[in-house]
C-alpha cells in the first residue's frame, strides 16, 4: 500500500478546560486524509517536566497565551515534515526534537511538539484505516483500562482543607468497562447526596471531583467507602480507592520535611507519612498510591515501597515526569512499582510508549493519565488501550472534557465486542 505523506500543518490557538490557552493541530496528507489533535495541561506539575511555551504576555490571557508555539508549528515545525512518510512517527518525532535541540522542549515547546505528535498518529491511522488504539498498539490491542475515577479532590485541585489531592473509586470487581464506569459514576452520585445530607459543598474542582471541606483526610476516605456502601457495592472487592497526594503540594523542602497546610494536621517527616499510610492500608481498601512523597524524596520513596509495595502498587509521578531517566533510576533504587504516564509531561508519542516500554520491560506496571487542564480530545483513551496498561485516570463523572475519554473507551469496547478484556492485576 503507497504510503502517505504530510503536505499540511497548521496550529492555532484553543482553551482548555479551566480556560487557559492550548494548542491545536491540524494536519493534511497527501491523500487527503486530515486529523486535528489538542494539547492538554497540567497544574500539579513536576520539576523536570517538558515545558510549555506561553507567552508572557500579560496583556493577554495574563501571559497564558500560546501564539509563540503555534507560530513555531506554522513556521518551524511544518517546513521540517512536510513530505514525510506519516507512518514514521519515531522519525517525525526525532526531526522535531532536533529542531527544538533543549532537553525539556524549551525552545518550541512541548504544547507545540506534542500537538503535531497526536496529530501525527491520528493521521497516519485514519489514512491506514485503522482505529488509532490498534494503529499504535497492534492487532492485539484488546484490553480496556480499569478506570480510576476521581470522585474527591484536595490540595492545588481544589479550594478546600483536605492535603491529599485527588480520592479515586476503582471498580477492580466490574465485569467489564462498561459495568465499572456504572459502579463508579454511581457511587459519585450517591457521594454527592452524602455530601448534600452533611450540609457540606458539592461544587467539583479541575477534575471533576467534589472538594468539600472535610473534617480530615482520613475522612475523606471514609465517606467514600460510605458511598460506595450505600450505592450497592462492596468496598475492596466491587470497587477499591486510589490516591494521589501530589505530595510536592504540601511539601517544605522537597526532600523529607512535609506540612499538611490545608487540613491543619501538621509538620510530619517523610516516615511519619510511611507509617500514616500503613494505618490507611490496614483500615480501608486502598490499591493504589501516587505520588506519596516529594518528587526530591528519593529516599522517602524507597522506604515507602520497601514497607508497602508489597501490598499496593506505588506511582511516580512528579519524581519520574514520564521520563526515561527518571524512571530508569526509580527501577534501580526500587523507589516504586509503577509510573505515571502522561503525553504532555514529555512532549512525543514516541516517548512516551518509551517510557512505557521501560516500565514493562522492569516488571513495573504504569498508570495511564489525562491532566487537570484538559480538552474534548479523546486521544488519551485509545492511548491506554494500545499501551494495555490495565488501568486509567481520566477525571470524575461531572465534566464533558473527561466524560469524552470515557465515552469513548465505551465505543473501543463494543467495537471489539466479545474480544475485549478488562481486568485488574
Amino acid at each position: 500500500m503507497k504510503q502517505a505523506h504530510i503536505s499540511a500543518i497548521n496550529g492555532m490557538e484553543i482553551l482548555d478546560s479551566r480556560g487557559n490557552p492550548t494548542v491545536r493541530v491540524f494536519i493534511e496528507l497527501d491523500d487527503g486524509t486530515c486529523s486535528v489533535a489538542s494539547v492538554p495541561s497540567g497544574a500539579s506539575t513536576g520539576e523536570n517536566e517538558a515545558i510549555e511555551l506561553r507567552d508572557k504576555d500579560m496583556a493577554r490571557y495574563a501571559g497564558k497565551g500560546v501564539l509563540q508555539a503555534v507560530e513555531n508549528v506554522n513556521n518551524i515545525i511544518a517546513p521540517a515534515l512536510c513530505g514525510m512518510d506519516v507512518t514514521r512517527q519515531s522519525a517525525i518525532d526525532k526531526t522535531m526534537l532536533e529542531l527544538d535541540g533543549t532537553a525539556n522542549k524549551s525552545k518550541l515547546g512541548a504544547n507545540a511538539i506534542l500537538g503535531v505528535s497526536m496529530a501525527v498518529a491520528r493521521a497516519a491511522a485514519k489514512s491506514s484505516h485503522l482505529p488509532l488504539y490498534q494503529y499504535l498498539g497492534g492487532a492485539g490491542a484488546r484490553r480496556l483500562p480499569v478506570p480510576c475515577m476521581n470522585i474527591l479532590n484536595g490540595g492545588e485541585h481544589s479550594d478546600n482543607n483536605v492535603d491529599i489531592q485527588e480520592f479515586m473509586a476503582v471498580p477492580v470487581g466490574a465485569p467489564n468497562f462498561r459495568e465499572g464506569l456504572r459502579y463508579i459514576a454511581e457511587t459519585f452520585h450517591v457521594l454527592k447526596k452524602i455530601l448534600n445530607q452533611r450540609g457540606l459543598a458539592t461544587s467539583v474542582g479541575d477534575e471533576g471531583g467534589f472538594a468539600p471541606n472535610l473534617d480530615s483526610n482520613e475522612d475523606a476516605i471514609e465517606t467514600i467507602v460510605q458511598a460506595i456502601e450505600q450505592a450497592g457495592y462492596k468496598p475492596g472487592e466491587d470497587i477499591a480507592i486510589a490516591l494521589d497526594s501530589a505530595a510536592n503540594s504540601f511539601a517544605v523542602d522537597m526532600k523529607g520535611a512535609y506540612d499538611l497546610k490545608w487540613s491543619g494536621a501538621g509538620k510530619m517527616q517523610s516516615r511519619d507519612l510511611i507509617d500514616m499510610a500503613k494505618q490507611w492500608l490496614d483500615k480501608y481498601p486502598v490499591v493504589l498510591w501516587e505520588d506519596p512523597l516529594a518528587e526530591g524524596d528519593w529516599d522517602g520513596f524507597v522506604q515507602f515501597t520497601s514497607k508497602l509495595g508489597n501490598k499496593i502498587e506505588v506511582v511516580g509521578d512528579d519524581i519520574f515526569v514520564t521520563n526515561t531517566q527518571y524512571i530508569q533510576k526509580g527501577i534501580e533504587q526500587k523507589a516504586a512499582n509503577s509510573a505515571l504516564i502522561k503525553l504532555n509531561q514529555i512532549g512525543t508519542v514516541s516517548e512516551t510508549i518509551e517510557a512505557v516500554r521501560m516500565c514493562r520491560d522492569a516488571g513495573w506496571r504504569y498508570f495511564i493519565s489525562h491532566r487537570s487542564g484538559e480538552t474534548s480530545d479523546t486521544f488519551l483513551a485509545d492511548f491506554a488501550v494500545a499501551m494495555d496498561g490495565g488501568h486509567l485516570k481520566s477525571g470524575s463523572a461531572s465534566r464533558s472534557e473527561r466524560i469524552a475519554k470515557y465515552n469513548r473507551l465505551l465505543e473501543i469496547e463494543q467495537q471489539l465486542g466479545d474480544s475485549a478484556l478488562y481486568y485488574w492485576e
